[in-house]
């Protein structure tokens, strides 16, 4: 067959995968910027003397003005784009790193990471919007993970770099180096990041992979993408699809953000490890956590739908049975040995790491491509509630209770509602009907 019958795989140009490292190297320092806070508590606790409750509440500041922006961060990106909202929010993140290694007060501490969740909000919402514009279907999924793996490995490598860093020159300096590598992202993205609409690297042939067409259907001249239907809010948030995924996802970022604030203190305080042991364990649980979402979550689904399985089942299989094995939490609690906890949250961190990318492929997938960056929003919102409250819930749990048992335990009740919710609400990953036809 000439080269003429249609693009294939190993024919394409993949200047589409720098895009998607892109993404991935800024979530990355994303969660460099978020980590720190759990790497310092100890230190915080020294230089403000913070509560357990109060460093629940500090660690949930950066959510509170994070899913205060989710819905309109979603309406502002389907109106300005990927690109210039991606400019601003890089910008601001590593200012509100540099405010946190330069404030002389707790109030001032809390008002950095106020202004980091506002510059990170757009993040996950922008990626999925991008990935919706520069793959395939069928790439969806390896594409996301790039960027939702990234998240882990941050926690991996992230915790312990930082770790040692605090404890060698003090936790001012470990806010300084977060800061430093944002701004040095903000220039980065300001300089690579294009729609296909906008870049003149993108090929033809590329172009028409992207969008799926053949020969029959290709032209040299095609747009990049047709013209797009859109949703409301309104109208999508009342969605049974739009609900199931919410609230599924909601239960994995409760779990997420759980681990990500509290993990080094509930093996420092709960199974009395020293600190630097602590930062060091804390990392291979992430480490777990982002092989699982490459491999599983993005490669593996891709595969088995490029191969011609069944794409709906496959990438429910994956969400359904990787937050399932999210309940891996529950049996932490119980944990007696530093190794036996490891095991039980490893578990836990790899299934639910396998779901999050499918789960973050779903707004390009079920929603109106008009109205992808709001339907990201809707998701992101839900999720960032549960940021919010996992910590400080934690905070008065451990506190009251002087143990982690309950804390795990509501989460697991959290997961089981996400699990229901992806089987009765979300049910077939297939698009929600637009506005104009639902009323026709």
């Amino acid at each position: 067959m000439s080269s003429e019958s249609g693009p294939s795989h190993l024919e394409v140009p993949n200047r589409r995968w720098r895009i998607a490292f892109l993404l991935g190297a800024g979530v990355l320092i994303n969660y460099f910027d978020r980590v720190n806070l759990s790497v310092a508590h100890a230190a915080l606790y020294t230089t403000f003397a913070i509560s357990n409750i109060t460093f629940g509440y500090l660690s949930a500041a950066y959510n509170w003005t994070y899913t205060l922006c989710q819905l309109p961060v979603g309406v502002v990106l389907d109106k300005f784009g990927v690109r210039r909202v991606g400019r601003i929010s890089s910008l601001l993140w590593s200012i509100a790193s540099f405010g946190a290694a330069i404030t002389p007060s707790l109030g001032g501490f809390f008002a950095a990471r106020l202004l980091l969740g506002i510059g990170e909000a757009p993040t996950f919402p922008s990626n999925a919007k991008a990935i919706g514009y520069w793959f395939p279907p069928k790439e969806r999924s390896s594409a996301t993970a790039i960027f939702d793996g990234a998240a882990k490995f941050a926690s991996a490598i992230g915790v312990p770099l930082i770790g040692i860093l605090l404890l060698k020159a003090g936790w001012r300096w470990s806010f300084a180096a977060t800061g430093l590598v944002s701004f040095l992202y903000f220039l980065l993205f300001y300089r690579v990041y294009r729609d296909p609409v906008d870049d003149p690297g993108l090929t033809a042939r590329e172009r028409d992979y992207i969008l799926e067409r053949d020969a029959a259907t290709a032209g040299a001249a095609a747009v990049p993408l047709p013209p797009a239907e859109t949703a409301s809010l309104g109208y999508l948030i009342r969605q049974p699809k739009v609900i199931g995924i919410t609230l599924g996802f909601g239960a994995y970022n409760y779990t997420f953000y759980l681990l990500l604030t509290w993990l080094p203190s509930y093996l420092s305080s709960a199974l009395h490890i020293d600190l630097l042991h602590s930062f060091l364990y804390t990392g291979f649980p992430w480490l777990i956590g982002a092989a699982s979402g490459m491999i599983v979550g993005g490669w593996l689904v891709d595969r088995l739908i490029q191969l011609g399985w069944n794409a709906d089942r496959v990438r429910r299989t994956v969400l359904i049975g990787g937050t399932t094995l999210g309940l891996g939490i529950f049996g932490a609690a119980y944990a007696r040995t530093a190794t036996e906890a490891l095991i039980w949250i490893s578990i836990s961190l790899g299934g639910l790491s396998a779901a999050s990318p499918v789960g973050w492929s779903i707004p390009s997938l079920i929603g109106p491509r008009g109205s992808v960056g709001t339907l990201g929003g809707i998701m992101n919102f839900s999720s960032q509630v549960s940021g919010i409250v996992a910590p400080i819930v934690t905070g008065y749990l451990v506190t009251a209770r002087h143990s982690f048992t309950w804390a795990f335990g509501v989460c697991s009740i959290y997961l089981l509602i996400g699990i229901s919710a992806y089987i009765f609400l979300l049910g077939r990953i297939e698009p929600v009907p637009s506005e104009r036809h639902r009323a026709a």
